[in-house]
């Protein structure tokens, strides 16, 4: 993976990451120049499959003051995804199942310099699983502050 442009902080927070998968978007021009200006939100965002294929859904790409109006883009229309038929069928299969779901985690260049985009099949956590993994984080800080100290 190459430069990051934009991460959900929010997905790794919510679920259970099970398999990642790397896909390519589908973008128009307008779209690819203001990714480079790095206005992009993938907060709440989320992926589903419409007749066998893969879309990105209200992800944000902010428009460019440069760009003439007929040539902007939607700020968050869907966007497809490149991914391979196998990979699809496996997903589809893991959202049937109960409680799994598939979520965008970062979007970044390759070193081929092509926006990719980093998915995951994943499971919701409970009310309960997330305090345990801010007591974990707060455990962690407070060891590494206590060894800056010493």
């Amino acid at each position: 993976m190459g430069e990051t442009i934009a991460k959900n902080k929010k997905a790794y927070f919510d679920y259970f990451l099970e398999e990642k998968f790397e896909a390519g978007l589908v973008l128009k021009g307008s779209e690819i120049k203001a990714i480079r200006a790095g206005r992009v939100n993938l907060k709440d965002s989320f992926i589903r499959f419409v007749n066998g294929e893969a879309f990105l859904f209200n992800a944000h790409i902010g428009r460019l003051e440069t760009t003439h109006h007929f040539y902007a883009h939607e700020e968050r229309g869907s966007r497809k995804l490149l991914l391979r038929k196998k990979q699809i069928v496996k997903m589809i299969k893991a959202v049937e199942k109960d409680g799994y779901t598939v979520v965008p985690l970062q979007l970044y260049f390759n070193d081929r310099n092509i926006v990719k985009i980093q998915i995951a099949i994943a499971k919701g956590k409970q009310l309960h699983d997330k305090r345990n993994d801010l007591k974990e984080k707060d455990m962690k800080r407070d060891i590494e502050r206590s060894m800056k100290d010493y």
